[in-house]
């Protein structure tokens, strides 16, 4: 049995800790409220959210991408791409500076402003708006609180419409797709979510590693908040038991109410407040492990002379040709074709032979570029495991974006999610990675519940969100009245 000292001292140091945590309980819960306003009930609406491009045979190039070269006198690029809108087929063409610029499929000439036009083009199109007037179209490089990292997309073009709901479209111009869209309800919930869940203005203030190190240092006083808390009640549930028992055979007044309450509704969400603490604890552990910085896109420069055979005459038809592009690895250059069932072949580019299972070779070249020297690479006996992955599940969810991608999978357990398309590595999941991801979707977000539908699976994590708030409130409540 615990003496009465170390009774006292339980006490004193759950109030303590609880007085800690109560302004970032109160930013948390409060903030995590709103998410389901912003992501499910309040989410704004979009007339189109896919942009399906034409295949070649409907685009009616006339000229080869060489030709388009030689006329005005391009030596190299980075890549290529057909694309069709309202001033006609044009060759996107990206340059050394990575700066797409807009060569007419018919005669070559050079579009001015045919980026800002075919980002016009595409906002007008996922919105179907064609009378609104532009506010602005920005270049966006950089992610910032209304283009948030979980977009993933960079860079994109911000199209700002002069419309009462203030919608801004944001657009990736290189493949012909949106990043997302917010109109001026979803700015202001993005605005809290980010100022009082994950805390910007510390970031802002003092970069990201302090800011993630010091939530894990609140999240660690939480749960000892916890602890104490269940402890408390633990070491004292039989003096709480005969007081109130006293009271009822006496008939008299309850005047520790609050304190009661607090004991009560504390058990009752002890369970989802851990989920939380826990959770949100291992996200910043993760954060903090996996710090290192990202490794630069994979880059490349094709000069003319290794573009042999016409990009219009390969062995695809063209009714069945939906985007081609060009990449260079292993010391070969190819032609990378997406067809309409989404396969993505490879064609030498000086012969026109195809490569055999291009996709999946390409894909564990660039995992292996973008592994550093903290991730480590070793080497495996035969090739490398790699899957197409067509829709997202519960290791790659939605929040990456792209899709379809390559997973290139390593005998250790790590998966390497590579974009092919635009050689980009979408994410990594080692195992400390898969493991947080499930806390997170799970215990954190209550993917458990998605069984249920998206509305209940709210409606309980709301609930569980505002039982830790209430709980709080009275803690502090409790505390003032002591005084």
């Amino acid at each position: 049995m615990a003496s009465p000292a170390v009774k006292s001292k339980f006490y004193k140091w759950h109030r303590v800790l609880g007085l800690i945590g109560l302004v970032p309980v109160i930013f948390w819960t409060l903030s995590g409220l709103s998410h389901p306003f912003m992501s499910n009930w309040f989410r704004p609406e979009i007339a189109k959210e896919v942009f399906k491009p034409l295949s070649q045979n409907r685009m009616k190039s006339a000229l080869s991408i060489q030709q388009v070269m030689d006329k005005n006198n391009l030596q190299e690029l980075r890549n290529f791409n057909l694309v069709n809108f309202n001033k006609g087929t044009f060759y996107q063409v990206l340059g050394r500076d990575s700066v797409y610029k807009y060569y007419s499929a018919t005669d070559g000439a050079l579009l001015p402003n045919g980026d800002i036009s075919y980002a016009e083009y595409l906002a007008r199109f996922f919105t179907q708006d064609s009378t609104s007037t532009l506010k602005s179209m920005v270049l966006q490089t950089t992610f910032d609180g209304q283009y948030q990292p979980i977009n993933h997309l960079l860079p994109v073009w911000k199209v700002s419409f002069n419309r009462p709901d203030g919608m801004d479209v944001y657009i990736e111009t290189g493949q012909s797709r949106m990043g997302t869209f917010n109109n001026n309800t979803r700015k202001a919930f993005l605005w809290v979510f980010e100022q009082f869940h994950t805390w910007q203005f510390l970031a802002d203030i003092a970069g990201d590693t302090f800011r993630n190190g010091f939530l894990l240092v609140i999240m660690c006083v939480l749960l000892c908040s916890l602890i104490s808390g269940l402890t408390i009640y633990g070491l004292f549930w039989k003096k709480f038991k005969t007081i109130q028992q006293n009271r009822k055979a006496n008939g008299t007044e309850d005047k520790r109410f609050i304190h009661r309450f607090h004991r009560q509704i504390g058990l009752i969400v002890s369970f989802v407040m851990l989920t939380f603490v826990i959770s949100g604890a291992f996200h910043l552990f993760v954060k903090l492990y996996n710090n290192e910085p990202d490794k630069a896109d994979y880059g490349q420069v094709i000069s003319r002379k290794q573009l042999g055979v016409s990009n219009l005459t390969l062995p695809v038809a063209d009714s069945a040709i939906k985007k081609t592009g060009i990449v260079s690895f292993y010391n070969n250059t190819y032609y990378q074709v997406v067809d309409n069932r989404k396969q993505v072949l490879y064609f030498n580019t000086l012969t026109g032979k195809e490569l055999e299972l291009g996709d999946e070779d390409y894909a564990r070249f660039l995992s292996s570029y973008y592994h550093t020297t903290a991730s480590g690479l070793k080497t495996y006996k035969g090739r490398v495991k790699v899957d197409v992955i067509k829709q997202f599940d519960e290791e790659y969810g939605f929040i990456n974006k792209r899709l379809p991608v390559e997973r290139v999978g390593y005998p250790n357990g790590d998966n390497w999610y590579i974009e092919t398309t635009t050689s980009k590595l979408a994410t990594k999941v080692a195992g400390i990675d898969r493991a947080e991801g499930l806390s997170f979707i799970f215990l954190h977000k209550y993917f458990g519940m998605t069984w249920a539908g998206k509305d209940i699976r709210d409606i309980v994590s709301m609930l569980a969100a505002l039982g830790v708030l209430v709980v709080s409130l009275f803690g502090f409540a409790s505390f003032i009245k002591n005084k």
